[in-house]
């Protein structure tokens, strides 16, 4: 784990503040239990982060950040191909990973209610969402220059879309997984759909 000068607290808080928030959830999660899981101390979340709820809260938006940048070493870290390769590409690492990432969706999900009744949280997830339509309309800006194609619309829009997909699919997946479709089934649809609006 990379080291700051303050002897890496900071990345250890968070690294810890996520491993709790998976099993503990955000409501059970104590100080004690990331000063435990981190091996730092009480005074160092304070230090760092000003507090408890600050530091699960930037845990929560790291998560978002780790998975977009996840998505867009799919898109980027291979042939660029289609406009439709890319997408299913995108999907499968927003849908395809949910098995690998069950911690991680319970997490998200506990945290929507929480932040519901705490302004801070919310704040912080409505700004890792727009850092991800941000990010996924930069994506698409670059591939369509790679590829020499002009955007049929605004790419946050687009985004705000499929991530709107992944997200639902993520409720559906937990409550039952057998259930979801797959990246190349939701890309299926969505040209299927496209062709009887279009």
């Amino acid at each position: 784990m990379a080291r700051t000068e303050a002897g890496g607290y900071r990345e250890r808080l968070l690294a810890g503040a996520v491993s709790c928030l998976q099993e503990k959830g955000y409501a059970r999660t104590t100080a004690r239990d990331l000063v435990a899981a981190s091996g730092t101390n009480l005074a160092s979340i304070g230090y760092h982060f000003g507090g408890k709820d600050a530091l699960l809260n930037e845990a929560i938006a790291e998560i978002f950040e780790q998975w977009t940048q996840r998505v867009e070493r799919s898109l980027f870290g291979a042939d660029l191909g289609t406009g439709r390769e890319m997408l299913e590409r995108a999907m499968r690492e927003l849908i395809d990973v949910f098995g690998e990432l069950r911690p991680q969706l319970v997490l998200l999900v506990e945290g929507y209610p929480a932040a519901l009744r705490a302004p801070v949280l919310r704040d912080k997830l409505a700004q890792a969402y727009a850092r991800a339509r941000t990010a996924g309309a930069g994506m698409m800006r670059r591939a369509a220059a790679e590829l020499g194609v002009e955007l049929p619309m605004d790419p946050e829009v687009f985004v705000s879309v499929v991530v709107a997909i992944a997200d639902g699919l993520m409720l559906q997946w937990l409550l039952d997984p057998s259930a979801t479709p797959d990246a190349h089934q939701v890309v299926e649809a969505l040209a299927a759909i496209s062709a009887i609006v279009t």
